[in-house]
């Protein structure tokens, strides 16, 4: 199977970083009004780190080949 580069991945992936980002870097404003407060700081510091993640395998459009894989170990396809 051939993966190739796509620019439309690569600008929702770019999207999806910067949410994260932005999620990482207002992390204390975001928990104090949407979490519960300082409790919640590490966790939503967390979730942007991961979001940053998933947006960057977006970008260098992996999501298909890491999906492919885990559908192809439930769903025998040849």
């Amino acid at each position: 199977m051939e993966y190739e580069f796509s620019i439309g991945s690569f600008f929702i992936g770019m999207l999806i970083m910067g949410a994260g980002a932005a999620l990482v870097i207002f992390y204390r404003q975001i928990a104090d009004n949407f979490g519960s407060g300082a409790s919640s700081y590490e966790r939503f510091k967390l979730v942007g780190l991961i979001t940053c993640g998933v947006g960057f395998l977006v970008c260098l459009n992996l999501h298909w080949f890491i999906l492919g894989n885990l559908l192809g170990m439930f769903f025998n396809r040849q």
